[in-house]
C-alpha cells in the first residue's frame, strides 16, 4: 500500500526559493553556454585528429616478432590477446588464468520509489503530496531501510552476507611478440563464465553464518517452518541457474548456501529470493581476436599525439580493417557532439526559466493567471534559449569553422526575425479580427 506525506509551502518560502534560483540559473546558463562552446571545439580538433592520424597509419602485416622498423608509428595489426597469468579470488577461492577475474554481487532489498505531485493554493501557498511505493528488488548494494518514510517498511532490510565488486586484471597481456598497456588490456571485452569449485569446509561456514544471521532477524521458529517442498525449490532452483551439463561436483546445496555454475547464492532458495538474499556471479575474460590502432613504443604501445595536442589510440574487438575504425569513431564523434548540444540547449532553457521563473512566482497568489504567465515565461524562455544557443554554437563555429559558423548565424537571425515581427504581426490580426462586430444570424 502507497504512503504518503503532504507538505504545505508558503508563498514568502516560495518567493525566496525563486529569488535563490535566479543564482543558480544564472551559473547554469553560464555553464550551458561554456558547454556548448566546449563542445564544438571538441568535435572540430577530434575530427582533425581523425583525419590525421588516418593519413599517417600504416598497416602492421605481422606482430610475431618485434620489427624496430614499426617503433614510433601509428600502426594498425590483428592478433589474438592472451595471458599466462593466474588470477585468484582470496575471498572466495576463486582462481582463473585470464585476461580478467570479475565479481559481481546483488542483494535482494526493499527498495523505496517516491513520486510527488505540487497543487498551487489561493493566497500563493503551495501543497507537496509526496507518495512512497516500496518493492522487492535486486540491487548493487544493501539497502538503508531505516530511512524509510513508511514506519511499516522500516528496518525491513537485512543480508544473510556481504561481500562487494571486485575487478582484477592481468598485467602481462601479450599481442603476437608485443605487449598491451593498462588501457588496451582493459578494453578487452571477450567475457566468460567463472565455473566453480569451491570447497565444502568454506560452503560449510557461510551456511552456518548466514543460519545464524537468520535467526537473528526472523526467529529460530522461521527457520524450523521450512518444509521439504521448499527444500525440493531450492534443488530446483540451482538447475535453473545453469544448463544440466554442469558437472554435479559444481553443483553443491547447503541450506543457505547453493553453487551451481557461475553463480554462488545466499539464501534459501534461488527460485523464490527473499529479502536479505545475496548471489555472487563470477566472470573471467579469456583470450581473444583484437584489432588496435596505436602507437609503437618498443615492445608496446602508447597514444598517438596529433599536432592539435589530442592524443589517440583503440582497441576493437575482433578483426576490424582501418577504415572501419576510423569511420566509426568519426560516428562516435558526431554522436557526441550531438548529444552535448541536446543537453547543452536543454540546459541553457532551463538556466534561463531559473533566472524568470519569479515572474510566476509572484503571481502565485492567483494560481489560474500565475499559470499563464508561467506557460508564456516557458515558451520566451525556450525560444531564446534555442536562439542563443545556435548563436554560441555558430560563433564557435565561426572560430573553428567560418562557413558553416556563418549558416548557423543566418538560422539564428530567421528564428530571431519569426519571433519578433511575424509574432508580432499574428498578434495584430488576432486583434483586429476581435474587433470587428460579429454578423447576427437572420431568423
Amino acid at each position: 500500500m502507497a504512503y504518503q506525506e503532504t507538505k504545505t509551502i508558503g508563498y514568502g518560502t516560495r518567493l525566496g526559493n525563486s529569488l535563490g534560483g535566479i543564482g543558480m540559473g544564472l551559473l547554469l546558463f553560464i555553464a550551458a553556454t561554456a558547454l556548448l562552446w566546449w563542445n564544438e571545439g571538441r568535435a572540430v580538433k577530434t575530427d582533425k585528429m581523425l583525419n590525421e592520424a588516418q593519413g599517417v597509419t600504416v598497416e602492421m602485416e605481422s606482430v610475431s616478432k618485434i620489427n624496430p622498423e614499426y617503433d614510433g608509428e601509428l600502426v594498425h595489426a590483428s592478433a589474438v590477446a592472451t595471458t599466462n597469468d593466474s588470477l585468484v579470488d582470496k575471498d572466495f577461492g576463486i582462481g582463473a588464468t585470464a585476461i580478467s577475474l570479475r565479481r559481481r554481487v546483488e542483494y535482494y532489498q526493499w527498495v523505496e520509489h517516491s513520486k510527488t505531485e505540487t497543487r498551487d493554493k489561493l493566497g500563493g501557498k503551495q501543497e507537496q503530496v509526496t507518495t512512497y511505493t516500496y518493492s522487492k528488488e535486486w540491487v548493487g548494494s544493501p539497502v538503508e531501510s531505516s530511512s524509510f518514510h513508511d514506519p511499516a517498511y522500516q528496518n525491513k532490510n537485512y543480508v544473510l552476507y556481504t561481500a562487494e565488486n571486485q575487478d582484477q586484471w592481468a598485467e602481462n597481456v601479450s599481442f603476437g611478440a608485443y605487449k598491451l598497456n593498462e588501457g588496451q588490456i582493459r578494453s578487452i571485452r571477450a567475457q566468460e563464465p567463472v565455473v566453480l569449485a569451491i570447497d565444502d569446509q568454506n560452503m560449510q561456514a557461510w551456511d552456518k553464518s548466514c543460519k545464524d544471521i537468520y535467526i537473528k532477524y526472523n526467529g529460530a521458529g522461521a527457520l524450523k517452518q521450512q518444509t521439504t517442498a521448499q527444500t525440493a525449490a531450492v534443488s530446483d532452483s540451482v538447475k535453473t541457474v545453469v544448463a544440466d551439463s554442469i558437472p554435479q561436483e559444481n553443483k553443491k546445496d547447503y541450506d543457505f548456501v547453493h553453487q551451481a555454475g557461475n553463480v554462488l547464492y545466499f539464501g534459501q532458495s534461488a527460485n523464490s529470493p527473499q529479502v536479505g538474499d545475496m548471489r555472487i556471479t563470477f566472470e573471467k575474460t579469456v583470450p581473444a581476436m583484437v584489432t588496435i590502432i596505436a602507437k609503437v613504443s618498443g615492445d608496446t604501445f602508447k597514444d598517438y599525439k596529433a599536432k592539435n595536442g589530442k592524443k589517440f589510440s583503440t582497441l576493437r574487438m575482433g578483426k576490424q580493417d582501418v577504415d572501419e575504425i576510423y569511420d566509426s569513431e568519426h560516428s562516435a564523434n558526431n554522436i557526441t557532439l550531438w548529444l552535448f548540444r541536446i543537453v547543452g540547449v536543454i540546459l541553457v532553457i532551463s538556466g534561463l526559466k531559473g533566472i524568470f521563473g519569479i515572474l510566476e512566482t509572484i503571481l502565485k497568489v492567483v494560481p489560474f493567471i500565475a499559470n499563464i504567465v508561467g506557460w508564456g515565461v516557458g515558451m520566451v524562455c525556450s525560444v531564446v534559449g534555442v536562439v542563443w544557443s545556435l548563436i554560441v554554437i555558430a560563433i564557435a563555429w565561426l572560430f573553428y569553422r567560418p562557413l558553416l559558423g556563418i549558416g548557423l548565424l543566418a538560422l539564428a537571425g530567421f528564428l530571431i526575425w519569426v519571433f519578433a515581427f511575424k509574432g508580432k504581426d499574428k498578434l495584430k490580426e488576432l486583434a483586429s479580427k476581435a474587433q470587428q462586430p460579429k454578423v447576427q444570424p437572420q431568423a
